[in-house]
């Protein structure tokens, strides 16, 4: 994502939803590194949680994907989450949409793997708030994703992450 580290600074984020529609600033997640592929947040949860408190998240920009790392209030990791993604960087304002595109992997610390939310890409593309190439991509990512964690590259997803995850 061509530009998006010229003013980090003031780089304004937003969470884009389809299901419910919403878009929403992230003031207060912290850019804790950007470059042209990949960012890195820490963030508190935006609506309290009963088991998730806060985390950090691995956005790849062009490959189209979050990787998260939800925690509890005491500390200790809860899952890995793992959004579809389309991110829009707009330079005059120096904004970064992160539009979520529905589908999404949960990852327990036991390593069990599971898809959620795929009924929803229907969903939206019925109520007309995904176009159909959308959607494709969307799957096509998901795919992608899916076919790294299972030949064993979480961690290297994870990676940049590590230099930053103090909990």
């Amino acid at each position: 994502m061509k530009n998006i580290t010229s003013n980090l600074s003031g780089l304004k984020l937003y969470r884009r939803r389809l299901i419910p529609e919403e878009c929403i600033p992230l003031p207060n997640d912290a850019i804790l590194y950007c470059d042209d592929d990949v960012l890195v947040t820490s963030w508190k949860t935006i609506r309290p949680k009963k088991d998730m408190d806060h985390g950090y998240s691995c956005y790849y920009l062009e490959e189209g994907y979050k990787i998260s790392k939800f925690y509890r209030a005491d500390h200790t990791l809860l899952y890995y989450y793992c959004d579809i993604i389309s991110p829009s960087y707009e330079e005059n304002t120096n904004t970064l949409i992160v539009t979520d595109l529905l589908a999404d992997v949960i990852i327990y610390p036991d390593g069990f793997v599971k898809v959620v939310d795929t009924d929803e890409l229907v969903t939206a593309l019925n109520e007309g708030k995904l176009s159909l190439n959308l959607l494709k991509d969307a799957l096509l990512t998901l795919d992608r994703l899916l076919r790294l964690i299972y030949a064993g590259k979480l961690d290297e997803l994870l990676a940049p992450l590590d230099d930053f995850d103090i909990c």
